[in-house]
């Protein structure tokens, strides 16, 4: 059915699991050799300052919970990162890209340190003990500690609560060992960003991995330049919110000059009971009879506010998505109409992306070969931009089958070749590799049998 492509394809907060070597670079029963990226330029932060002193604020004095946390915290001095546990291979390029980054980017004094701890240390742990901790999250961060046995021992204590910190001086990040190449890098990218600056996460931000929606997997221009605001000479551990808020326009119009001139306004925080309502419509918690209920819900709430921003985007994608299988018609419009509003969004074009995969799957198993062509055509340059493995490994398969379909074999077969070396660093284990293919390979023939 075309509901198991599709829901298998929507950004979650957990990972699909299966350890693997990502730099053993073998093939394996016929399946292509595991590919990977290459560093490229991140996209640009182009809002106004106006419009980005306010998300500063929110990131840094509000917890995911809404929790208020009462000063800025941050380490004062160099920052070193040490990785513990059962260190995947593949943890130790990715780690030195995102350094990289952290330096080139974001101007931060961090570096990687071999063995003991670091200011930071990332344990790496079986997905069992984590989810056993924590279970609605993939990967997190915690102060005060640098082991995943010292925090089970003051799990729920004051010890490890961020809003009775005034100065950072060691966190974990704990990552599941067991896990893809794809979500290890993602885990490491959001977590350490956490780790250094900002704790909380918005939904209306279009252009960070800081948001509970997960479409972008890497940190992005607006997330390196709220990094170096974080560290930036004007602000020290222990300013309150107030405080911030008095330095943050020059501090901003000396980092991001070009943001002085842009047209924009600070936005809402999303109320809770829309929160509530997306964490139900994708499935956190609830049932799948339930989320169109809640995808309504958001949509109705998104329309009351007024907003105009991804959030209502993303409240039309999580109708599209829990109509798909029920209502075809409602799906696709709704699916339609968030690309639409995403389109006008800064960093909106991996949102669009997301879309464009949704209704290649309808057109392949509709039969509409040249039009999910035409839809992997339009997207597949975008999601190589924003890296998203799993996202471009599902594009080519979907692309490879409406090749086929149209009588253009050799074509398919490379298309298929890429999507195997992309879904081995997305999904790791090679059994997972061929569901997913055997899947899209499903509404193919769903599609020639008209």
């Amino acid at each position: 059915m075309v509901t198991t492509v599709l829901s298998a394809c929507v950004a979650t907060p957990t990972a699909q699991v299966s350890k693997t070597d990502l730099e053993s670079r073998i093939t394996d029963q016929g399946l292509a050799s595991v590919q990977t990226f290459a560093p490229g330029p991140a996209v640009g932060a182009n809002r106004s300052n106006i419009e980005m002193a306010s998300d500063f604020l929110d990131l840094e004095f509000r917890m995911e919970s809404g929790r208020a946390l009462p000063v800025l915290t941050r380490f004062e001095g160099p920052i070193t990162i040490a990785m513990t546990g059962d260190v995947p291979p593949v943890a130790r390029s990715e780690l030195a890209k995102v350094v990289s980054r952290f330096q080139r980017e974001a101007g931060l004094n961090v570096s990687v340190v071999s063995g003991g701890q670091g200011s930071i240390t990332i344990d790496f742990r079986p997905k069992s003990d984590l989810r056993r901790a924590v279970p609605s999250a993939a990967c997190f961060v915690v102060p005060n500690v640098s082991s995943f046995d010292a925090y089970m021992k003051v799990r729920g204590t004051g010890a490890v609560d961020w809003t009775r910190i005034s100065r950072r001086e060691k966190v974990a990040v704990f990552v599941p060992s067991d896990t893809s190449p794809q979500e290890v890098r993602d885990c490491l990218h959001e977590e350490l960003a956490q780790a250094m600056g900002p704790l909380n996460d918005l939904f209306r931000l279009s252009d960070s991995v800081f948001n509970d929606d997960n479409f972008h997997a890497l940190l992005t221009g607006f997330d390196m330049l709220m990094l170096r605001a974080h560290y930036a000479p004007e602000l020290r551990s222990g300013m309150n919110e107030a405080e911030v808020a008095a330095r943050l326009p020059a501090l901003l119009a000396r980092l991001n000059p070009a943001g002085q001139n842009r047209a924009g306004a600070a936005r809402q925080l999303s109320p809770r009971v829309w929160i509530s309502a997306a964490e139900e419509a994708f499935g956190s918690r609830g049932n799948a009879a339930a989320r169109p209920v809640a995808a309504e819900r958001m949509l109705s709430i998104a329309k009351a506010q007024g907003w105009r921003d991804g959030r209502l985007a993303f409240s039309y994608f999580a109708l599209g998505r829990a109509q798909t299988g029920r209502d075809l018609p409602t799906a696709i419009a709704s699916y339609t109409e968030a690309a639409r509003i995403w389109g006008t969004q800064p960093g909106g074009q991996i949102h669009v992306a997301h879309v464009d995969m949704q209704l290649a799957a309808f057109a392949l198993s509709s039969g509409q070969f040249d039009h999910a062509i035409a839809l992997t055509d339009r997207s597949i340059k975008v999601v190589r931009q924003f890296q998203n493995a799993s996202l471009l490994a599902t594009m080519l398969a979907i692309r490879a089958e409406a090749l086929d379909a149209t009588g253009r074999s050799s074509e398919a077969r490379a298309a298929r070749l890429d999507s195997q070396g992309w879904a081995r660093y997305a999904f790791g284990s090679d059994a997972q590799v061929r569901a997913r293919m055997a899947d899209i390979a499903a509404l193919a023939r769903r599609g020639r049998r008209g």
